[in-house]
């Protein structure tokens, strides 16, 4: 019954502004999560384990994070049927984001433009809403800095976040990958990712000591990598034994939507056409990590088909986005079942 409602819901959801769009989406999903209805609306998804970080999934097709930053609609979401939930970015401090209008559409490459600027509520209500959730599967949260926070001081928002979530996490993600905070991509220098890793390690351990479980964390890195940052990554992520990376963010580059409305828009580019980029990036993480660090691939899933795909590029699981704008829960079960 959703496949052939989702459309029409599409539909009207696509008359109204985007941004408007997501919140009125997130409500709804908060809301039907809390009534139970949500779940009386999913497609049947199949179960298909699957066991990364040391963790066990109950199918391998995640919600990448991006879509409900602040936590506060994980069991609506859980209840389509993915196999793992990634909520956040999540500050130190809470954040407006940047000034609206800052997310577009591009329907004619089935694909978003987004400048939103982690904007959060903050990492003492993320926290309180994750607290409040009643869903039991594996859930990763997502940190990054707060845009004041200067560069050089990033590893104390980072450090901070950890701490706070820590506790709750089934993974933490560190996402130093986002275009739309200021400097935020240099920490995928070798010399700065070195530093935050180095650190962030030891915060980990020290965090295992005190709560009796050693939390995995993951980073997340950008697709406008060339092969020589690409191994300088895969090299610090061996060196500090980093548990997963998800490959990849959103992308700077316009090659693919030159001539339509809205390519000339700032911000990250998400959907189809960021899927070979990100699948060269898993390719290359693949062929120097080996199958040492479990990848989680990430990038214009559109498809069983397209799931399948990041599988073979080198992921372990992958995770929807943008995708799962355009085709809703149906694509769930799609992926999911291709991947079984």
């Amino acid at each position: 019954m959703l496949s052939s409602l989702y459309p029409f819901v599409r539909d009207q959801l696509f008359r109204m502004d985007p941004e408007d769009a997501h919140h009125l989406t997130l409500r709804a999903l908060g809301a039907a999560g809390r009534t139970g209805l949500a779940g009386l609306f999913a497609p049947r998804v199949p179960d298909a384990p699957r066991t990364v970080m040391g963790l066990s999934f109950r199918n391998p097709v995640g919600l990448a994070a991006g879509l409900d930053k602040d936590g506060a609609s994980i069991d609506g979401l859980a209840a389509l049927g993915f196999g793992f939930i990634e909520v956040g970015t999540v500050t130190p401090r809470p954040q407006p984001g940047n000034a609206r209008p800052r997310i577009f559409r591009l329907p004619q490459a089935q694909a978003l433009i987004n400048r939103m600027g982690f904007n959060n509520a903050g990492v003492e209500q993320f926290v309180k809403n994750v607290q409040g959730a009643r869903y039991k599967g594996v859930l990763g949260l997502n940190i990054g800095k707060n845009a004041d926070t200067p560069i050089e001081r990033a590893a104390d928002d980072y450090l901070f976040c950890l701490e706070r979530v820590y506790p709750f996490a089934s993974y933490v993600t560190i996402n130093i990958s986002s275009p739309n905070t200021k400097n935020l991509r240099q920490l995928q220098g070798a010399g700065e990712l070195d530093a935050l890793l180095a650190a962030l390690k030891d915060k980990q351990q020290r965090l295992a000591d005190l709560h009796g479980r050693l939390v995995p964390l993951a980073l997340k890195i950008a697709p406008d990598l060339d092969g020589e940052q690409i191994k300088a990554i895969a090299d610090t992520l061996l060196r500090h034994r980093i548990e997963g990376v998800i490959a990849t963010n959103t992308t700077l580059s316009r090659d693919a939507v030159q001539g339509l409305p809205h390519a000339d828009e700032t911000g990250g580019l998400s959907g189809r056409p960021v899927f070979d980029a990100s699948n060269a990036v898993i390719r290359a993480l693949r062929a120097e990590l080996g199958e040492t660090v479990p990848i989680i691939g990430v990038g214009g899933i559109l498809s069983g088909e397209d799931a399948r795909a990041k599988i073979a590029a080198g992921a372990s699981l992958v995770q929807l986005y943008t995708g799962f704008i355009y085709r809703g829960p149906p694509l769930v079960a799609e992926a999911a079942r291709a991947l079984a």
